[in-house]
């Protein structure tokens, strides 16, 4: 009975851990950095449209050709997403448990506009990433597909105005909620100096906009002409 106690110490410290607000907290935070990384990365990976069909599709073709790295990045990511919306459902049951009786006139007071929004523009996030990958990935998106023509794909998707309108949308509430989370992932890891604060919000808000106008800048450029398609 002794000889087994060390080995099952540890998985009940880390579910003590998880049941905590500030393990919950932790979790959240641990696997938004990983997301907001990838993020990051796909954005520069996608840029490469503005060098033409060739250094695009070369990108993507290397992409496809490395499945010993693209599999368990993707598997990663899963279990990231998982992480986070898990932690922050039950976040969001903790917070409502705490108060069973909502206000009965909400007035924000210290808060953003992201932070109010972050619990329904995950979903809407979430819903478009599911629809991103449908149409570029998958290709059954509803827009023309051919699969070794990434630049292309990209082109015959975005020139559909309903789809660019969507696609900034949801890059205008991902930043939101990545300028939030950026920031607030400090707090929720113990780091809350008021000295620092200021600037790590700052950065958060910089970052977010490069995300947001970098990403948003493919689909309008498609949209205007400015990145041509290749006949």
């Amino acid at each position: 009975m002794s000889a087994a106690a060390p080995g099952i110490a540890a998985p009940v410290r880390v579910l003590r851990f998880w049941n905590t607000t500030i393990g919950k907290k932790a979790v959240m935070a641990a696997s938004g950095i990983i997301l907001a990384l990838f993020v990051i990365g796909h954005l520069i990976g996608n840029l490469q449209i503005f060098l033409g069909p060739d250094q695009f599709n070369g990108y993507a073709r290397t992409l496809r050709h490395l499945p010993e790295l693209l599999w368990p990045v993707r598997a990663i990511l899963l279990v990231c997403v998982t992480l986070h919306i898990w932690s922050s459902l039950q976040l969001a049951v903790v917070k409502s448990e705490a108060r069973p009786i909502g206000y009965a006139k909400r007035t924000p007071a210290g808060s953003s506009y992201a932070s109010r929004t972050m619990y329904w523009s995950g979903p809407i996030i979430a819903a478009f990433v599911v629809y991103h990958l449908m149409e570029f990935t998958f290709g059954v998106g509803g827009t023309p597909y051919h699969e070794f023509d990434a630049y292309g794909n990209v082109i015959q998707g975005f020139k559909v105005p309903a789809v660019t309108i969507f696609y900034v949308i949801a890059m205008g509430l991902l930043c939101l909620h990545l300028r939030h989370g950026l920031w607030s992932l400090f707090q929720s890891l113990g780091f809350n100096h008021p000295r620092h604060m200021p600037r790590i919000k700052r950065a958060a808000s910089i970052i977010a906009l490069f995300v947001f106008f970098g990403f948003s800048s493919i689909p309008l450029a498609v949209l205007t002409g400015l990145i041509p398609q290749v006949l």
